[in-house]
C-alpha cells in the first residue's frame, strides 16, 4: 500500500504540521486508528507536562476517621470514605490482618 504525505493542523497551536509516508505506514503497522491530533513540538510538550505531574490538581477534605484535614490528587466521590495519611495507613493494616 502506497502513502503520500499529508498537511495537517495542530489542534494545540493551529500550524500545519506534516503527516509523513513514513509515519501513515507505522501508524498501519501498530494499529492506530486515528491521525496524529498534535505537531511534533505540541506532543512533546503536551508529554513533558504529564510526566512532570505539575498538570494534577490536589482537593482538601475532612477525613472520614479523624476529622481532620486531608489533601487528596483526586475529587472524592460521595460513596467512597477519604483519610488523612495517617487514618488510611491504619485502614490499610486493618484490612490486610
Amino acid at each position: 500500500m502506497a502513502f503520500e504525505d499529508k498537511s495537517l493542523a495542530c489542534r494545540d497551536c493551529g500550524g500545519m504540521f506534516a503527516f509523513t509516508a513514513g509515519e501513515q505506514g507505522f501508524y498501519l503497522e501498530k494499529g492506530l486508528l486515528n491521525e496524529p491530533q498534535r505537531c511534533t513540538v505540541c506532543r512533546v510538550s503536551r508529554r513533558r507536562e504529564r510526566t512532570s505531574g505539575g498538570g494534577r490538581e490536589s482537593t482538601t477534605v475532612a477525613c472520614a476517621s479523624c476529622g481532620g484535614n486531608a489533601t487528596v490528587p483526586f475529587v472524592p466521590r460521595l460513596d467512597r470514605p477519604v483519610y488523612c495519611s495517617t487514618c488510611f495507613e491504619t485502614e490499610r493494616a486493618a484490612v490486610a490482618s
